[in-house]
Parts: structure tokens; C-alpha cells; sequence
């Protein structure tokens, strides 16, 4: 709980920031390339994390690492965390942020489960299906279960629209117990 909203506090006040000099998708792309830097580095993570290095210390190794890499506005950012001991917060901050600029930009993320490897035709069509129910923009991820049988699962959000045969196979079943 305490994550989430550490998390969607800063990622708020970072867009903000970001929104006003017109900076969302420069400073998006460099929160999502320092995020895969740290949650690849298992030895930065120990720097970045432990208790007992100074926080003088922590913003030097980023400047070390990032400056001249990223702007400046993203790099203060890093370290006001690192001041603020919430680096811990950055994979949720990077993960609000990216919510925050794709609300905006009328994007909404969907994950897509189908029993079968859906072909680029399936996909477009669902797509366009997807767009048509949200009246968004729909960026689909997909991935495969073979124990839904057949059909697909599309989570949306909160949403979940379930079309799968696992599921009506379920229903009818709990439905056949009911009437005998």
C-alpha cells in the first residue's frame, strides 16, 4: 500500500514537472532506461540500496553513471530520491509515470491471453475491437495459455473479459450442479 502511494506521489510530481516544459516523452524514456539499468545490475542495486552508504555517495555514483546520459531534470530527480531515501520507490515511480503519460495521451495497456498463438490478422482484428469498446487507443501485450482451452482473456485495467472455454466449461459445470 505504502509502495503505491510513495510511488504515485512522485511519479505525479515528476509529470507534473514534466508536463509544463513539455518533456513527458524524453523524461519517460530515460526513467525507463535508468529503471532497466538498476533492476539489471544487481551490484548497483546493493550501492543504490544500502542502508549505510551516504546519500553524498549514492548521487555521486549517479552522476558518474548518468550524467550527460539523461537530462538534467530526470538526474535531479534520481538524486531528490536518493535525499529522500525513496530510491526503492523508482520501479513503481517509472511504472506511475508511464501510466500518467499514457492516460494523457489516450493510451490505455492490455494483456491478452489465448489459448493459441494468435496470428497478425487475429490481432489486428482484436485491436480494432479493443479500440472500439475502450474509444482508445489499445496497447496489447500477448501471451499464451494453452489451459484456457480456447477463446482469449483480455484484462484491461480493472476490467477482465473473460471468453474463454476454461471459464464456460466452469459456469456450465457449476450450473449442471445446481439443477441436479
Amino acid at each position: 500500500m505504502l509502495k503505491g502511494a510513495v510511488g504515485g506521489r512522485y511519479a505525479e510530481a515528476l509529470y507534473e514537472l514534466a508536463a509544463r516544459d513539455g518533456k513527458v516523452d524524453a523524461i519517460e524514456q530515460e526513467l525507463k532506461a535508468v529503471n532497466q539499468v538498476v533492476q539489471e545490475n544487481r551490484e548497483l542495486q546493493k550501492v543504490l540500496f544500502h542502508p549505510r552508504i551516504t546519500a553524498e555517495e549514492k548521487k555521486a555514483l549517479l552522476d558518474e553513471l548518468f550524467k550527460g546520459k539523461i537530462g538534467d531534470v530526470t538526474l535531479e530527480f534520481l538524486k531528490f530520491l536518493v535525499e529522500r531515501q525513496r530510491e526503492q520507490f523508482l520501479p513503481d515511480i517509472v511504472e506511475f509515470f508511464v501510466q500518467l503519460a499514457n492516460k494523457a495521451r489516450n493510451i490505455v495497456a492490455a494483456s491478452v491471453t489465448s489459448a493459441v498463438e494468435l496470428n497478425p490478422d487475429e490481432r489486428k482484428a482484436l485491436e480494432g475491437v479493443l479500440n472500439k469498446i475502450t474509444g482508445k487507443n489499445v496497447q496489447t501485450a500477448y501471451r499464451v495459455d494453452p489451459s484456457l482451452i480456447g477463446g482469449v482473456v483480455v484484462k484491461i485495467g480493472d476490467r477482465v473479459l473473460d471468453g474463454s472455454v476454461r471459464t464456460r466449461l466452469a459456469a456450465m459445470r457449476e450450473h449442471l450442479r445446481q439443477i441436479s
